[in-house]
């Protein structure tokens, strides 16, 4: 049976910052000898609105694994390398963004994931010659989508690039491999789904998890309502200066927390993402 962790061509690993997508990089290696071939990169995308703990945990599998991991963030020029140490952590990169293009990302419309990190990784992968196209670049990198997440992969054509669906890997599997080692992402794992994970309220998650994020620290709120506030200001249509017209807005979610108010549909599920886990 052919390894699907092999690597034999030009191939970046897109690391979410996730237990999934490291489970992933530590298969990659472990079929490759222990470490990456010449010909291929990790590439982690900083939207600046990441726990401080996915952050430390990116820094940490690089440096218990030996394995180089670029830290990419998107920029008006296009995109910049940078580090653990300068990373954006007031969502610069995701301002910036909303900022060039007058309205807020939703549901419909997430130029957030294409731009911030599709994008932003993609023009690494051609600035480095490993693509001619952008195209091309946009459809190299290797995604952390489990055996168990069906309708996720149903939307990558190249199954290729999905090896955990290929090894029927689920997120049993997944807690289990890092139950046994010596370090862990510091984020609850809630049966296999980590809450907190990628951006810290992204607008894809469940209302009423989000409202628990709030409550259970209202200044990850801030950044979130202030922006709204800014694409009212900037938007030529009072429709994108939210992020989700079928919800209150942030600084409302941030006011019913404070008040104790179930709003949300417990058992709402997370919108599918590129993201990952």
């Amino acid at each position: 049976m052919t390894d699907p962790f092999k690597i034999d061509g030009p191939t970046c690993i897109s690391f979410s910052g996730g237990r999934t997508s490291a489970y992933m990089l530590w298969r990659v290696l472990q079929s490759n000898e222990g470490r990456l071939p010449e010909d291929a990169i990790v590439c982690f995308a900083n939207t600046g609105k990441e726990e401080e703990a996915t952050l430390e945990f990116v820094r940490d599998c690089a440096e218990y694994w030996q394995v180089p991991i670029t830290w990419i963030e998107y920029a008006d020029t296009g995109y910049t390398i940078v580090s653990y140490e300068t990373a954006s952590r007031n969502g610069e990169p995701f301002e910036a963004l909303i900022r060039k293009r007058n309205y807020l990302p939703n549901p419909v419309t997430r130029f957030c994931t294409i731009e911030l990190k599709i994008r932003a990784m993609a023009r690494h992968i051609k600035f480095l010659g490993m693509a001619d196209t952008m195209s091309e670049a946009e459809n190299m990198s290797w995604i952390g989508i489990r055996g168990d997440e069906p309708r996720r992969a149903a939307k990558i054509a190249d199954k290729s690039r999905i090896p955990l669906v290929a090894s029927g890997i689920t997120k049993e599997d997944v807690g289990a491999f890092w139950r046994s080692q010596p370090f862990d992402l510091r984020l609850p794992n809630n049966n296999g789904v980590t809450m907190h994970g990628n951006c810290d309220l992204c607008f894809l998650k469940g209302g009423a998890q989000i409202l628990s994020l709030i409550a259970e620290k209202p200044v990850r709120a801030v950044w979130w309502a202030n922006i709204e506030a800014l694409a009212l200001a900037l938007a030529s249509k009072p429709s994108g200066a939210v992020f989700r017209s079928d919800r209150p807005s942030y600084a409302q979610m941030l006011k019913f927390s404070k008040e104790q108010r179930d709003m949300f549909d417990k058992d709402e599920e997370a919108i599918a993402c590129f993201c990952g886990d």
